[in-house]
């Protein structure tokens, strides 16, 4: 792929974000988005495309917040990684409203999109500290589902320490 490739994809994603935006829940229709039949093909690939957008975006807030030099000195008792995790999330939400509409919209209509999304939800689940990597991957995706519920459900403000840990395992306890 070429540069000028590289920028074609990128305007034509940047565009099909702002016309999905429009009507979030509403399947896209490519030959209303100039060049998105010829460069994605497919709904399905430009829906891929938009999850990979925002697999790129939410990895670079929790890399930012996990990283955080104000952190560097603190005791590693006292961060609080579910935290963390809540903040990049809220943080990459707020700045990419319109493409995490179209996503949510699109999870029930494109599987592939689906099953992306059990794998950031495993990510969350992973980075927040709530499960372990050898643990079934079915079970990090429940782990997953309910912190991101607890995220959507919370206001701006900080997570509470306890609170959401505490309701997560409560969440989680029928599992057991």
């Amino acid at each position: 792929m070429s540069w000028t490739d590289f920028y074609r994809r990128r305007e034509i994603l940047e565009a099909a974000i702002r016309h999905a935006g429009r009507a979030p829940g509403e399947p896209l229709m490519l030959e209303e988005i100039p060049g998105a039949a010829d460069v994605y093909g497919s709904e399905d690939n430009l829906l891929l495309a938009m999850q990979y957008k925002w697999s790129q975006l939410l990895g670079g807030h929790l890399r930012a917040e996990l990283a955080d030099p104000a952190d560097a000195e603190a005791d590693a008792m006292d961060r609080d990684q579910v935290d963390a995790v809540s903040r990049a999330w809220r943080r990459a939400q707020s700045d990419n409203e319109a493409l995490r509409a179209v996503l949510d919209g699109a999870q029930e209509r494109c599987p592939a999109l689906a099953r992306q999304h059990e794998g950031e939800l495993r990510m969350l689940a992973l980075t927040a500290g709530l499960a372990e990597p050898g643990e079934p991957a079915a079970e990090i995706t429940k782990v997953g589902h309910a912190l991101d519920a607890l995220v959507r459900a919370g206001d701006s403000g900080p997570v509470r320490r306890r609170g959401p840990v505490g309701h997560l395992l409560r969440l989680l306890a029928p599992s057991a």
